[in-house]
């Protein structure tokens, strides 16, 4: 629904979610059609804890990964390797048996993540939790001690805002490799390529980096004017859906606000309003999820390369509906295409004489 910039989940608009329930609760829902109620939600709760350790060999890859890999790259091979160390029958998969491999995806990406993050830091790998919820979990992984409630509900709204939108570029992909009747882990594996991308999932990397390369809010306009006379694209500026605003935005805004003023750091946010305002007066163009979401996890501590797989983290669940959706009533993409090359009639010249 771009044209009304509406984002829904199962029948529920973002807004009457984001601050309301947690990613836990938005993972049932993207699962079921449905929000759980306590003992659903107590269950689908026991079942993620649960599944968060990763087979033995995982854990040595990430190990032994290079220290200066693209942590989407190692994110990704984590991923295909899971596929490796499932003990379900070997064949295509049933809506029904994909609900436990999703469980156990969902659980294992952010500890795939954090444990490379900590290992090319030359750090210990900390043991994982069965008392902590999803974001808690990734921030204890992250840092080895338990986050504060605040950090915790700032990452978890940030979960339930990227945890599902509708047709994008790696849904598509990972249905597209589901409908082969391909496994569960090839197809997440297909959407975190495709989430890699920086038109896609690294676009919010590269909003911080324009912020860090702008340096400070005086300089803003000039910049800004200077990209416009290049023609040059100003990241976190418009969408591919979305003709007006990103009905994600204005909460990562606000948290991005908050998380500024707390540290009394607020001159990202203030070159991100001033960018957003110019843009938007003399383009007509409206910030994106990528332009807040990057200075809320820049505000949160978390490094630059490790944006994109944190949206990851919280993307898997919705692939994972998507897969599952899929699969109840599937027909293989394949797409026709209308042939435009040279005229057909050319003759095979003999080698010798090309």
């Amino acid at each position: 629904m771009g044209e009304d910039g509406v984002l829904i989940y199962g029948g529920y608009n973002i807004n009457e979610l984001a601050g309301h329930v947690s990613y836990e609760e938005v993972v049932y829902l993207l699962w079921n059609d449905r929000l759980p109620n306590k003992a659903e939600l107590d269950k689908l709760k026991g079942e993620l804890r649960a599944a968060r350790t990763l087979p033995e060999p995982v854990v040595d890859f990430l190990r032994k990964a290079p220290k200066d890999a693209n942590p989407m790259d190692v994110l990704r091979t984590g991923v295909s390797m899971l596929g490796l160390y499932d003990l379900a029958p070997v064949g295509p998969q049933t809506p029904e048996m994909l609900f436990p491999r999703a469980i156990s995806l969902t659980a294992k990406v952010g500890v795939i993540v954090a444990y490379f993050h900590r290992s090319r830091q030359g750090k210990e790998l900390p043991p994982v939790r069965t008392d902590l919820d999803e974001a808690a979990h990734f921030l204890y992984l992250m840092s080895g001690e338990t986050p504060g409630p605040e950090t915790v509900k700032t990452l978890d709204l940030a979960y339930v805002l990227h945890a599902d939108h509708g047709f994008n570029a790696s849904t598509f992909s990972a249905r597209v490799t589901a409908s082969t009747l391909s496994d569960i882990y090839s197809a997440v594996t297909t959407a975190i390529g495709t989430l890699k991308g920086p038109l896609h999932g690294g676009a919010n990397e590269a909003v911080i980096h324009m912020l860090q390369e702008i340096g400070s809010p005086d300089k803003v306009d000039a910049w800004v004017h200077d990209k416009f006379a290049k023609k040059e694209k100003i990241m976190g500026m418009g969408h591919a859906v979305y003709k007006v605003l990103d009905p994600r935005a204005p909460h990562l805004k606000a948290m991005a606000v908050k998380l500024t003023q707390e540290l009394g750091e607020t001159k990202w946010v203030e070159m991100s309003e001033r960018i957003a305002e110019i843009v938007k007066k003399e383009k007509n163009l409206n910030a994106n999820v990528d332009f807040y979401s990057a200075t809320v996890y820049y505000s949160l501590g978390i490094p630059i390369d490790l944006f994109t797989p944190i949206f990851a983290i919280a993307r898997t669940s919705g692939w994972t509906g998507h897969i599952i959706e899929q699969l109840r009533d599937n027909k293989i993409f394949r797409p026709s295409s209308e042939y435009v090359g040279y005229p057909v009639g050319k003759k095979v010249v003999p080698l010798e004489q090309r």
